[in-house]
């Protein structure tokens, strides 16, 4: 429980802070300031005796809004990645080549604008990924009397079950952002 005396000392501000009887300085760089920003994030006003002061308040906003943006945009990319079960296709386009065209005359090409006009050549923008196989085989060992005998085992690849878990977990926090943080996101 953090009390919400605040005195003003010759170098700052501070609040006293009973469980733990010290004074805790309101400086962003101290260890002990950002677990009662912490505090307040995951508790609420049941951290304090009597309200939380505003700036405190403030800063605990200010933290878990940034933490939910990092959150999203960690989940958002995890979810852009391809799915290892799937694979990846190879995307090309065509992009400017080395030679710049000429006509019939063997005069060089130039558009509207009086910018080279290039040969066109494919290039692949996005190497293509097999799929992993489903399932892979392994051995498990068992302990049956004086021998260990051995068998083989199928199950899903763990690579697909990693992936999965992921994606699950990406998921349930872009499905728990506030839009607030979608829209900070999105802008």
């Amino acid at each position: 429980m953090f009390s919400t005396v605040i005195n003003d000392l010759s170098d700052g501000r501070t609040f006293y802070c009973s469980t733990h009887n010290h004074f805790i300085p309101l400086d962003p760089a101290n260890r002990h300031y950002q677990g009662v920003l912490d505090a307040i994030i995951e508790q609420g006003a049941d951290c304090f005796d009597g309200d939380i002061p505003d700036e405190l308040q403030a800063a605990a906003d200010t933290k878990q809004f940034n933490q939910q943006l990092a959150a999203y945009t960690a989940a958002t990319t995890r979810l852009a990645q391809y799915i290892v079960a799937d694979g990846r296709a190879e995307v090309t386009e065509m992009q400017d080549g080395p030679n710049q065209l000429t006509d019939s005359d063997g005069i060089l090409q130039f558009d509207s604008d009086g910018s080279p006009i290039h040969e066109q050549v494919e290039v692949i923008t996005v190497t293509a990924i097999d799929p992993v196989a489903a399932t892979v085989t392994h051995i498990v060992y068992s302990e049956d009397g004086p021998m260990v005998e051995s068998t083989e085992e199928t199950i899903e690849n763990p690579l697909i079950t990693t992936d999965v878990a992921e994606r699950v977990a990406a998921q349930a926090i872009i499905d728990a952002t506030p839009q607030p943080v979608i829209d900070e996101y999105n802008s």
